[in-house]
């Protein structure tokens, strides 16, 4: 999946926090937030349209990818280009650098044991 840069995830999140959303009202946030031209809302909307993590049809703008999806893949893209798809290796390497609280662990624990039940 296409990785959005740091402004295109901006744009993104107004459209997921808007959608269904009018174009022309997209603009006119675009405008306020960032100080865009109206053309510049455009070409950020066209480039996400193609990459197809959003759409606008009859000038309303609305995702084809949620925003929890899209982190999620980003997510799992990084712990296989960093750590070969190892999320063991990527939990070790965060540890080594800071340490978890009682409650973070708890919540880590909790997260396992659920997935078990789940996926058994």
């Amino acid at each position: 999946m296409y990785q959005m840069t740091e402004a295109e995830l901006k744009f993104a999140e107004i459209i997921w926090k808007g959608e269904p959303i009018r174009s022309g009202e997209l603009v006119k946030l675009c405008e306020k937030e960032f100080d865009w031209k109206k053309s510049t809302t455009y070409t950020f909307l066209k480039k996400l349209c193609e990459q197809e993590i959003c759409k606008n049809e009859n000038s309303v703008v609305t995702s084809l990818v949620k925003k929890e999806e899209y982190l999620q893949i980003q997510g799992e893209q990084f712990v296989v280009k960093a750590f070969g798809g190892s999320l063991p290796k990527m939990v070790a390497a965060f540890m080594e650098r800071k340490k978890l609280s009682d409650a973070q662990i708890s919540e880590i624990q909790q997260m396992i044991e659920d997935y078990k039940e789940k996926n058994t």
